[in-house]
């Protein structure tokens, strides 16, 4: 898995996505939690739910059913009628689920660990990207020390970090550039 840190970074980056209204601390909070929130699975570990089991790590929290109902929930429970309006709500709800399924998409460009369950519960194939940069961050609290943790900082600073806040920041002029011009 990537790091806590790096999954909260990519949620925030797609604030612009936000619809306008609405208080913006909590939206950024939000996209924050739900970048993170799939690695609630593991207390799975700690219940003896085997790791390749449909609720076991990088499975069903990392789905795509998953990610549609926590950000339609998040959504709903954040959603007040007068500060988002209805089609305002369903595009709120779409963000968080693209928040909380980048998560597995991260966790797919790993090179450690059994792969992500993207399709759970209707299959509980495992997949990761072909291409896979990013240092899997080990799941024993013990094996993650100083020295360990900066090859991993190191590859998602390189492939994560770098490159989304370039193209962020590019979004943003373009966006700019398009009211201004």
């Amino acid at each position: 898995m990537a790091t806590a840190l790096t999954h909260a970074y990519v949620g925030c980056l797609l604030a612009p996505l936000l619809p306008a209204a609405g208080p913006r601390a909590r939206l950024y909070v939000a996209l924050s939690l739900l970048a993170v929130l799939p690695d609630v699975d593991f207390i799975g570990d700690a219940l003896g739910i085997p790791y390749a089991h449909p609720l076991g790590h990088r499975g069903f929290t990392h789905s795509l059913v998953f990610a549609a109902l926590a950000g339609t929930v998040v959504a709903w429970w954040l959603r007040r009628p007068s500060e988002i309006r209805f089609l305002d709500g369903r595009r709120l709800a779409a963000v968080f689920a693209l928040a909380t399924i980048s998560h597995g998409v991260l966790d797919a460009l790993t090179n450690g660990g059994k792969g992500v369950g993207f399709f759970v519960p209707l299959s509980n194939e495992r997949f990761f990207f072909p291409w896979r940069p990013l240092e899997v961050t080990p799941l024993e609290l013990e094996r993650l020390t100083v020295a360990g943790f900066a090859p991993i900082l190191w590859s998602e600073f390189v492939w994560v970090w770098l490159p989304a806040t370039v193209i962020a920041l590019a979004t943003q002029r373009m966006r700019r550039n398009g009211r201004d011009g």
